[in-house]
């Protein structure tokens, strides 16, 4: 359940925000929604794939935590084991909404991670925002900014044919059998035959950098596997 409504300095001047991460917290997901603007960043540690949106007719990138829904494998007993948690995940509880025009932050009071007694506070004694608040403010733009360049990223992929389906299996030291499948990624013989006007202009709207950053992220498949393979002998 959730409990969205627009934070204010009268009615939520004593919330506080649980910055530590875990399963209790909400995250053991197995994928996060991304944008192109963070792909340089992700595909240091991330595989970064695609997802049809729910309806069907769409597709969206996301960064691949896990084989399976409810496992995170860089979740470990001391949160997140590496140095950048995707903007998706370190938002929360914390949304952007809107008033007419105007944009304004939001937050889920029903998340784990409100307080009133821990974490950090959101508001100064007198009324103005903290360090912290500052932070998520400026995150929450930089995420709406990036959700405003995906539709033409995904409309270009879309136009050249550049997207492919693909079926990962994966056997464990055990011989267990684990199927990624429902996922896309960057047709690279398809990327390799565009000619080069159009490369060109993939270039100049931003977006050949954008599939380069998704193409390189591929190489932490195998590390993913390695977290499996982990995981798997920690639980034996």
């Amino acid at each position: 359940m959730t409990n969205i409504v627009m934070l204010n300095n009268v009615d939520h001047q004593n919330l506080r925000v649980v910055t530590a991460h875990g399963e209790k917290y909400g995250d053991n997901l197995m994928t996060c929604a991304t944008f192109p603007r963070e792909f340089r960043d992700l595909q240091a540690h991330y595989p970064i794939v695609f997802r049809k949106t729910e309806d069907g007719f769409g597709f969206e990138p996301v960064a691949l935590l896990g084989f399976q829904e409810g496992e995170n494998l860089y979740l470990g007993p001391q949160g997140w084991d590496v140095n950048y948690i995707p903007m998706a995940m370190e938002r929360l509880p914390f949304l952007i909404g809107r008033s007419g025009e105007e944009l304004n932050i939001h937050i889920d009071l029903d998340s784990p991670r409100v307080s009133r007694t821990e974490g950090e506070a959101l508001f100064l004694a007198y009324g103005g925002i903290t360090p912290y608040l500052e932070r998520i403010n400026s995150m929450l733009l930089t995420i709406h900014q990036g959700l405003q360049d995906l539709p033409g990223f995904i409309a270009a992929l879309r136009e050249h044919d550049l997207l492919e389906s693909f079926v990962a299996d994966i056997e464990l030291e055990d011989g267990s059998q684990n199927r990624l499948f429902g996922f896309y990624t960057i047709n690279e013989d398809k990327l390799l035959q565009l000619p080069g006007a159009v490369l060109e202009g993939l270039m100049r709207a931003g977006h050949l950098q954008s599939i380069y950053m998704v193409m390189a992220s591929l190489s932490n498949f195998r590390g993913l596997i390695d977290r499996k393979q982990r995981a798997v002998n920690a639980h034996a």
